[in-house]
């Protein structure tokens, strides 16, 4: 079986989880720790990516460029990835992190919108840049449409193309079926994300695996909104068991996991009863700090606003959007929309 590169979003993805407020003594301890691991690849950056750092997404700690320069510093072996949403970050964010270092860009669109990264895979084939591209929210488009948008983003000049799991809905036959598509409609290794509101994080990522992924991605503890990511250090023994070599070391992986959990994180990721709905409505489990926080204000049950975004197919970036829905449930106060209309 072929080996598989490991992908740390810990020191990214994990920020939603925390709002976005580690600090550089965090970054650069998780850092050095990943790097002793071996991990070949280490993302950092605001939660929603570079240039992401605003009242609507939440401020960030930390400046992108003290971020990036912190890590980089800190990495001695593994590689620095960076990523981006256009519409919040621009080409001047991508020549920043170039200049810092940056090892791995990785442009984030919504699954059916691949068009939106062609200017700035463009810009990244004409720095010279190693560039992925991955396909956000994809279980809103079928696997025909997946490997149809996957194919587009390589013709932009991707060196490598995937999907994300963004609310955690898939199961692992869900995967197999877009993973298969999309790895027999292009010729750049495929990447998979999970999240784990489901539980099914780490079987969608083996799933991912067998299906031809060769890039899959992780956190330290899970790290990361709601129910988390695909846990790291259960996905890297688990994939080598299952014969998907990965070269990183377990017991310093384990180690790493440890001060993911001590330093980073006020508690560990788990599947509650938020993170089942926003995994079942198909809704971005970043959402959960916000919804909580204005459902609280306006006293409505915080699980149907993520069922009414879900049948709004609301995505990243369309945060206003919470705002509508908490104060249209709150005029209809006692009229639920409670599982079963959600589930419908």
């Amino acid at each position: 079986m072929s080996a598989v590169q490991i992908y740390d979003a810990t020191l990214r993805d994990g920020q939603h989880a925390v709002r976005h407020q580690l600090g550089l003594a965090a970054l650069r301890g998780y850092a050095v720790a990943a790097d002793a691991a071996g991990i070949p690849v280490v993302e950092v950056g605001h939660g929603n990516g570079l240039g992401a750092s605003t009242l609507q997404a939440g401020q960030a700690a930390v400046s992108d460029d003290l971020m990036l320069s912190t890590v980089r510093e800190a990495l001695r072996s593994s590689r620095m990835g960076v990523f981006m949403l256009p519409g919040w970050g621009t080409s001047g964010d991508l020549r920043r992190a170039i200049a810092h270092g940056a090892d791995v860009i990785r442009i984030g669109v919504h699954c059916t919108e691949s068009s939106l990264a062609e200017r700035h895979l463009g810009f990244l084939r004409q720095e010279g840049a190693e560039a992925h591209c991955v396909l956000m929210m994809s279980h809103m488009a079928t696997s025909a449409e997946l490997a149809e948008h996957a194919a587009r983003l390589v013709a932009y000049g991707a060196h490598a193309v995937g999907i994300m799991d963004s609310a955690g809905h898939f199961l692992p036959a869900d995967v197999t079926e877009r993973i298969g598509a999309i790895h027999d409609a292009v010729d750049v290794p495929v990447i998979f994300h999970g999240h784990n509101n489901l539980g099914m994080a780490v079987a969608n990522s083996v799933a991912a695996a067998q299906a031809g992924s060769t890039i899959i991605d992780g956190c330290g503890r899970g790290f990361g909104a709601g129910a988390g990511n695909t846990q790291l250090e259960v996905l890297v023994p688990v994939l080598e068991r299952t014969g998907f070599p990965t070269g990183i070391g377990l017991y310093a992986l384990l180690d790493a996991a440890e001060f993911a959990e001590r330093e980073l994180m006020p508690a560990v990721p788990y599947t509650g009863s938020l993170s089942i709905v926003s995994g079942l409505a198909g809704v971005f489990s970043g959402f959960k700090h916000q919804v909580l926080d204005r459902s609280a204000q306006a006293g409505v049950d915080p699980r149907d606003v993520f069922f009414e975004l879900g049948r709004r197919q609301a995505i990243a970036g369309q945060e206003d959007l919470i705002v509508d829905v908490v104060a249209e449930l709150s005029v209809r106060a006692g009229v639920g929309v409670g599982v079963e209309a959600g589930s419908a």
